[in-house]
């Protein structure tokens, strides 16, 4: 992770989930954070609560502004990009599929033609996700080499992205030797700090906070549950292994959590509850609701003989961090920035005790 220190980093997405952790882990690794996003949230969101917008340069710019995004791309120079910036909720998806496929599609795509035009040496990491498989819902993990599909709106909208990536990247940024480009597809990650719309672990927090039930759409589906810094963690090892050399460009990188941590929803609730408190949940599966998959696995061989990536948590322990970050924020009422770098801290000497390679000093 000392490759980072002192670099200049491009987040676009950084209000988001996944972005604001990453945004937070990279600026306490000594990096230089600048964020793109054309949402600066208020509370309940973990930008806000963890005073991230404080630590970053923000942008307040829409991904699909092609002028804009590539302005700022040429003009700050960066040493590394993660592109984060998506409509990320599956449901939303079939509200507004349109919006869904111009924000996720056109909007790397503007990334990726910005990166036409940038000469300084750079690494490009692009966070896609693992509902880009054509999913047969069969019980093996996919793989890096299996087929791209998209059964709901959300779902082509990332295969629209791999497809926008490959384009580019064949055509006109394979041999620019200034840069380097990596694509990773992870799934169902859950942590503090998440309050998105119709998602299980926000939804069971939101309700738990004030003594109700929640309303549980599909308590028999199956997931590969993982705390965010498991893939945040797997893009941060990727960026390196580029940075380092070029032998893995334009690759794709599975990263999820052992098959062990496979889960049905009910399971997930019912472990959350132990933690919280337990306070029950109601099952909503008879109400008609829009198509999910029912089970999705990932393979993640080649990230473990290529990045020496594995995860560091288990089950039990994701959902212990998990509910102890929205325990510390609702009883605290305080800035969840200290508690949120003990999550990191915690999670980096996790992964040392495993002897994971990147956790070494």
């Amino acid at each position: 992770m000392r490759v980072y220190k002192d670099k200049k980093i491009i987040i676009t997405g950084h209000t988001g989930f996944k972005g604001s952790w990453l945004a937070l882990w990279l600026n306490y690794l000594g990096a230089e954070v600048i964020g793109i996003s054309d949402e600066l949230l208020d509370e309940p969101s973990n930008f806000v609560s963890s005073g991230i917008g404080n630590l970053v340069k923000t942008y307040k710019t829409d991904i699909r502004d092609t002028k804009k995004i590539r302005d700022i791309i040429l003009d700050e120079e960066p040493d590394f990009i993660f592109h984060l910036a998506a409509q990320a909720l599956v449901k939303e998806s079939y509200v507004n599929p349109v919006e869904t496929m111009s924000i996720n599609a056109i909007g790397t795509a503007n990334v990726l033609n910005a990166l036409r035009e940038l000469n300084n040496k750079v690494v490009a990491i692009f966070i896609t996700s693992d509902k880009v498989y054509d999913n047969l819902e069969w019980s093996w993990g996919y793989r890096e080499n299996d087929l791209i599909g998209g059964k709901d709106p959300y779902s082509a909208s990332k295969g629209m992205a791999e497809i926008a990536i490959k384009s580019f990247f064949n055509s006109f940024l394979s041999t620019k030797s200034n840069l380097t480009i990596g694509i990773t597809r992870a799934g169902n990650v859950i942590g503090g700090g998440d309050w998105a719309k119709d998602r299980i672990v926000p939804d069971c927090m939101k309700s738990w906070s004030k003594g109700n039930f929640v309303e549980i759409r599909n308590p028999n589906s199956t997931r590969p549950w993982q705390h965010v810094l498991e893939p945040i963690s797997g893009y941060l090892c990727l960026a390196n292994k580029l940075f380092e050399s070029s032998n893995l460009n334009g690759e794709a990188f599975n990263f999820g959590p052992p098959a062990n941590n496979n889960f049905s929803v009910s399971r997930l609730i019912d472990e959350m509850s132990n933690f919280w408190g337990n306070i029950g949940w109601l099952d909503a599966s008879n109400e008609n609701h829009a198509h999910e998959a029912n089970l999705l696995k990932l393979n993640c061989d080649k990230a473990l003989a290529e990045l020496s990536w594995s995860p560091a948590l288990d089950f039990k322990t994701t959902v212990e961090y998990t509910v102890n970050w929205y325990r510390e924020y609702y009883t605290s009422k305080k800035s969840m920035l200290t508690f949120s770098l003990n999550q990191i801290k915690s999670y980096t000497q996790a992964a040392k005790n495993l002897k994971i390679p990147w956790a070494d000093e």
